[in-house]
């Protein structure tokens, strides 16, 4: 009963134990499903389900025949046309970071969309190149088809090394699709929770930094090959400087007028984006106006600088996989797949909650997969979503993704009709507004301030995912950023917090000692909590921070006890210790014997309860021994064990638990163990936990019930501190009046049988 007085309330109900509870309250036995349950519920076969699988697998079906044609038609056509210009210019841009001509990166750019127009979840995302993905892929590209080949070429070679390049980034695109579409058949969407948003943040602010490099030669035109190896960021560098007399001029200029003009336009968007009624295309601008100097002034042969030439019209046949390349780039696509879908979930999840409505990670996957499986098979490469161009989509009024499908319908106008206007475009004005896209990822930096304030353990992750994918690569980074990512947590679980309670304001609270100053410890009590899982690797950092909490080995106490009974016994049998009414008392000097000679090989026997029945008399411990006869003191009685944050406890670790609680049982020290959750109790008895020493009884609801059974039971036990009136009508309910200060008012508890 709960009875609220003021901002107080008061409870009246009996001290339960978990076996009392549930006999009280008729706990019922659930039946809990095994593996195989699960799974023949999985591949059970039911028209609902046929019905429910059909309508997730094609999420248009569900969104498409309730679009709002008259209110969202318009906004979605604004937003398409938008998006899809700066869908073509980051396509030609981000195809350079994939080492391959800038025509293909249009075809990454349109495939996708149609796929993911039918199976993505997300109204919102724009579909398509990424820089990040853009330069993974050209890291293959690069270790299997290297630069140094193409520059010693003729043309005719170079034509036909482009082609070989295009399809390793088609077959690495192609096989990504299909670990993912296989992830999200499988339903593995949860993957995507073992990359932090530290380890994200980090990863893609690395690959910022290898963007940057990577672009430098198109900036200043420079015959750099490429070192897809560890430390190849400053192989990269070391090429570039040492040719860094050999820059062309007119594209070093350019670039940075490119940059400079992109990145003032890009903060007056930022700054003033709600007086704008649209984003101010400055890509399209500064591409168009580029494109026609080039043309007119005729920079390609006044200044020899790098141009995009005649672009592919059109479409060409789909391609089968190279077999050869899909054996060697299975660890590529494997970091492809699982990065290209971590950043287009979490930029998918952000508009999800921002318009509330529901983002499949599982369909997302199979979106993602078969776009990128189309897509590789038209010599596309991978595909996920840009931060700015989802951005674009959304700033600019798209609510569906018809917006997405009139953003393909722009690249489609390019690709059959207008890609060659874009031919005397200079290759430095697509790696500048590469670059200019970057700013959101290289302005992360300032987590880590922020990181090492809140918590140091993501601020350590953010710092060892940016220099491991900065210095060993984009693949090797992103694995080792999340193996280092799981030992953290390893060590975290591993180095467990424990803390010995008290109890705060009298109440039924209990908190950190060390926290407090208002604060009563039940004599010879101590209160031990764990706040992490038990398993095979904490166990003993767990059992030796209770040794250190309690100040005593249990064990050694055992020992020392057991020794101390046989030197009791040898000394009765020789006569050199009396029985008294008041105790033992010693009738010889007694001749110092070492452990060694007492133990007489038989050190098994030392860890068996202490026996006194062949005794004339009952040792007690806490008194005066004979000469000769040392044991430590133990000045507790009751230890409680706070189980409420352990969510687990493997077998491992449970048999070396059952050994350290039947260690201080042997020395008379009773062991409580409060707030386990659901099944704990359940787990332990179908691993034989428990026997004649350690029994069910031990398991209390709450740390309060376990610290009140104590002190009615030790008040019982001897003169009583506190007055017991029996309560009318029952057998067992008492009224307590409270003589030690713990309870400030008067509460019913029940008495429970000794443990």
């Amino acid at each position: 009963m709960v009875e609220p007085v003021g901002n107080h309330y008061v409870v009246a109900r009996p001290v339960y134990s978990e076996n009392l509870f549930n006999e009280e309250h008729e706990k019922l036995h659930r039946y809990h499903k095994t593996f195989w349950d699960h799974l023949k519920l999985y591949f059970r076969c039911s028209p609902q389900r046929v019905k429910k699988i059909a309508l997730g697998l094609f999420p248009i079906v569900s969104w498409l025949p309730v679009y709002r044609f008259r209110e969202w038609i318009l906004s979605d056509i604004i937003s398409g046309i938008n998006t899809g210009l700066v869908a073509v210019l980051q396509g030609l841009a981000f195809a350079l970071l994939v080492n391959i001509p800038p025509g293909y990166g249009l075809y990454a750019a349109f495939f996708p969309v149609l796929v993911y127009f039918i199976f993505g979840t997300s109204r919102h995302i724009s579909v398509g190149p990424f820089p990040v993905l853009s330069l993974m892929v050209g890291g293959a590209v690069v270790r299997l088809v290297p630069d140094d080949i193409a520059r010693n070429g003729t043309s005719t070679n170079i034509s036909a090394i482009n082609e070989e390049k295009v399809m390793v980034a088609a077959s690495v695109t192609f096989l990504s699709g299909v670990f993912q579409l296989l992830l999200g058949i499988l339903q593995f969407g949860f993957i995507v929770i073992y990359l932090s948003q530290s380890l994200i943040s980090g990863f893609t602010t690395a690959a910022a930094i290898h963007v940057v490099v990577s672009q430098l030669k198109f900036m200043l035109q420079l015959p750099v090959p490429g070192f897809n190896k560890p430390f190849g960021i400053i192989y990269t560098l070391e090429s570039v400087f040492s040719q860094i007399t050999e820059t062309n001029i007119a594209d070093l200029v350019t670039s940075l007028v490119v940059l400079v003009i992109v990145f003032v336009v890009k903060e007056m968007n930022d700054r003033y984006k709600a007086k704008l009624p649209t984003p101010i295309p400055i890509e399209l601008l500064v591409t168009v106006l580029a494109a026609l100097i080039s043309h007119f002034v005729n920079f390609e042969e006044k200044f020899n600088v790098a141009v995009v030439g005649k672009l592919e019209e059109g479409f060409q046949a789909p391609v089968a996989p190279d077999v050869g390349v899909l054996q060697s780039c299975i660890g590529d696509s494997i970091s492809i797949a699982i990065v290209g879908f971590a950043v287009a979930f979490s930029v998918a999840k952000v508009y999800s909650i921002k318009y509330d409505y529901p983002v499949d990670g599982n369909q997302e996957l199979i979106a993602f997969g078969l776009g990128n499986i189309v897509g590789g098979s038209f010599k596309g490469f991978a595909s996920s979503t840009a931060l700015s161009r989802s951005g674009v989509q959304e700033s600019t009024g798209g609510k569906t993704q018809i917006a997405g499908i009139v953003s393909a319908v722009i690249v489609l106008i390019v690709i059959l009709g207008i890609g060659f206007l874009l031919a005397p475009l200079q290759k430095s004005v697509l790696a500048s507004l590469a670059l200019g896209n970057l700013k959101g990822m290289l302005m992360q930096f300032k987590e880590v301030g922020i990181l090492w304030r809140k918590d140091k353990y993501d601020c350590v992750i953010w710092v060892v995912t940016f220099l491991a994918a900065v210095f060993l690569g984009l693949d090797i980074g992103l694995a080792t950023a999340v193996a280092f990512q799981l030992l953290t947590v390893v060590i975290r679980s591993q180095i467990p917090s424990c803390t010995v309670l008290v109890n705060v304001g009298r109440s039924n609270i209990y908190r950190n000692r060390k926290d407090y100053t208002d604060i009563y410890e039940p004599e010879g009590v101590k209160i031990f909590r764990c706040s992490s899982p038990i398993f095979f690797a904490n166990i003993e950092f767990f059992r030796e921070k209770l040794i250190t909490a309690v100040g005593f080995n249990p064990l050694r106490v055992l020992r020392k006890r057991n020794k101390a009974l046989r030197k009791i016994r040898k000394m009765l049998k020789k006569g050199e210790l009396q029985v008294t009414p008041k105790g033992l008392i010693c009738m010889a000097n007694h001749t110092q014997e070492s452990d060694e000679e007492l133990d007489n090989n038989r050190i098994e026997e030392l860890d068996q309860p202490t026996s006194m029945t062949d005794l004339p008399v009952h040792i007690d411990w806490g008194a005066d021994l004979p000469p000769g006869i040392t044991v430590p003191r133990v000045n507790i009685h009751s230890i409680i064990l706070d189980f409420s944050a352990v969510s687990f406890l493997d077998f491992s670790a449970m048999r070396v638990l059952q050994k350290t609680l039947k260690e201080f049982v042997r020395i008379d020290i009773d062991i409580y163990i409060a707030g386990a959750h659901e099944g704990f109790l359940d787990k332990l008895e179908r691993c034989a936990f428990f026997d004649e020493e350690i029994k069910p009884s031990m398991f209390f609801l709450s740390i309060h019930d376990a610290v009140l059974h104590i002190l009615l039971k030790k008040d019982i036990a001897s003169s009583p501190k506190l007055k017991l009136a029996k309560e009318k009508g029952s057998s067992n309910d008492y009224i307590i009046i409270p003589s030690n200060g713990l309870r400030s008012r008067e509460c019913t508890v029940r008495l429970l049988s000794p443990v």
